[in-house]
């Protein structure tokens, strides 16, 4: 006997429209899945590029700002005046300081991207700073359209993260500063009973191997 799958119900609901289709889930209650709800899974909507800041926020490479395919840019410098960032002779305008500043664990974004993707890569900066695999020996010998895309997509999202900084301390604000659950509370509510010692994988005194 042939077993039906969720995918054979979805192409049923599309070949007859009208019907409502019957699936089973994993509880073993019935759902009912329609032709609607299939074309909604179907066609949802994604957005139609990466994340962007407002167009007069937006960090933008110049016609004379393009970075060169060849040689590969081995700097990256920041004009903090300029709002220039500056890669090999190329260059990104309408960079902020505070995307340019921004950090996670203490490392620096913008120059961890571009330490993975320079003409020299022998110390990427990341961990402990080992010579990585002889695998990264074999890198392309250009700088590839597709840095430049990851490069201005990067920029954007900093500029969002940072711009959601405010909101983001306000909501710790509120948590710090809010009532707290006392450890009277914890044990009252059940939250701190103590589970007796595991017993799997131990064997019985009486246990016999027959």
């Amino acid at each position: 006997m042939r077993v039906e799958t969720p995918a054979d119900f979805r192409q049923d609901a599309i070949r007859r429209p009208r019907r409502n289709v019957q699936r089973l889930t994993s509880r073993g209650d019935t759902a009912r899945l329609t032709a609607n709800d299939c074309e909604r899974m179907n066609d949802a909507k994604h957005p139609s590029q990466p994340p962007r800041l407002p167009p007069n926020r937006r960090p933008t490479i110049p016609a004379n700002g393009a970075i060169s395919p060849s040689p590969v840019p081995d700097t990256l410098k920041y004009d903090r005046a300029a709002k220039r960032l500056h890669v090999g002779a190329g260059f990104v305008d309408n960079v902020e300081p505070t995307v340019w500043d921004y950090e996670i664990d203490g490392r620096q974004v913008i120059t961890q991207w571009f330490s993975y993707r320079r003409a020299n890569r022998d110390r990427p900066l990341i961990g402990e700073r080992r010579r990585p695999s002889a695998l990264g020996d074999i890198q392309p010998s250009h700088w590839l359209a597709e840095y430049t895309t990851e490069l201005i997509n990067v920029l954007n999202v900093l500029g969002l993260l940072v711009d959601l900084e405010p909101s983001q301390a306000e909501t710790l604000e509120r948590i710090c500063s809010g009532s707290l659950l006392s450890a009277t509370d914890l044990e009252n509510a059940g939250a701190l009973d103590v589970i007796g010692p595991s017993t799997r994988g131990k064997r019985s005194k009486d246990a016999s191997l027959f």
